[in-house]
């Protein structure tokens, strides 16, 4: 066989080994139609290139693609790599500090490596797509490997942490999850000091240290379902139940996780829970869905609809 066709099925033996967890070596040798002994000379090819790739003996034994110290060249299809390109530009306006910079790098990278069909493909996307996003605030990415790592082994966190009002305390805490709305970032833990499960918004945080001190996990809430009720509720001055004569999924296509919350509810109703600081600014986002209607709580709700209902009124003049 040439060099030319070893090096393409070196290179199709590592897209199976990609594709799936383990593989056997009849199975490899019947995908690559070569033989046993083929498959091995193949697999130490791979691993000269820097792809770890296990063996394990025996008759359940196979083939393993593992995780390895460096970074070889990527094997991507077509599909794989518009995705990965079309990502990686919507990564580069994204909210961890310096990494909109670093997915610009490697998006250059990919570029170069493409073939033309693909450049052009990817292209035509970028050129023809425009990105509505809020501005959101940055996290620094140091801070994001801090608390992940402090999730992942269990260990306290410290830091300050600035309220609302600005006032700043310290906080001890057990982390168990963090979550991002696209805009913002948030930390689920245990506050050790009102013991009770607490949300943090991690712009809010100076000074985070892991600690030493490992603590036991707790059962928790889970933690999307819980920093969306914590965001879309308990920091405002109000909170609205609002019914809406609409099926649940077609309110939340209309009001994003981190401004309500959409509650199941009986005959094609369902109830939006959200909040605010200001009563006309709620009535007027519950007006602007256009669907009917009908405040629960809290009753200033009414009075404000009522007083935006008459200015519309008067805007309209006379019938």
């Amino acid at each position: 066989m040439t060099v030319e066709g070893t090096t393409e099925r070196v290179l199709r033996l590592l897209a199976l080994l990609q594709r799936r967890a383990s593989w056997t070596a009849a199975e490899l040798s019947a995908e690559l139609g070569v033989t046993d002994r083929s498959v091995r000379r193949d697999v130490e090819r791979l691993r000269a290139l820097g792809y770890p790739v296990h063996a394990a003996p025996g008759v359940g034994g196979g083939y393993q693609l593992g995780a390895g110290t460096r970074l070889p060249p990527l094997l991507l299809d077509d599909e794989e790599a518009i995705a990965t390109a079309v990502s990686l530009r919507l990564a580069s306006g994204g909210t961890v500090a310096g990494a909109g910079e670093a997915a610009l790098r490697a998006l250059a990278k990919l570029d170069q490596v493409m073939p033309p069909r693909l450049r052009a493909e990817v292209r035509a996307v970028h050129g023809a797509t425009d990105t509505l996003v809020g501005p959101g605030v940055e996290i620094d990415a140091e801070l994001l490997v801090t608390l992940a790592r402090a999730c992942r082994d269990a260990v306290r966190v410290r830091f300050r942490y600035a309220a609302r009002g600005g006032d700043e305390r310290e906080r001890t805490v057990e982390p168990v999850r963090m979550v991002t709305t696209g805009r913002r970032w948030y930390l689920m833990a245990w506050d050790t000091d009102r013991d009770d499960w607490r949300t943090f918004r991690l712009d809010r945080m100076r000074e985070v240290t892991a600690t030493t001190w490992r603590f036991r996990p707790r059962e928790h809430p889970d933690p999307v379902a819980y920093v969306q009720q914590s965001v879309t509720g308990a920091p405002y001055r109000y909170v609205a139940r609002v019914r809406l004569h609409a099926p649940p999924a077609r309110v939340r296509e209309l009001v994003p996780p981190q401004v309500g919350r959409v509650e199941d509810d009986r005959d094609g109703w369902c109830v939006l829970v959200a909040g605010g600081d200001n009563l006309d600014w709620l009535a007027v986002h519950v007006a602007r869905l256009g669907i009917e209607a009908e405040i629960l709580d809290p009753p200033e709700l009414r009075e404000a609809a009522a007083r935006l209902a008459r200015r519309i009124a008067a805007m309209a003049g006379p019938a």
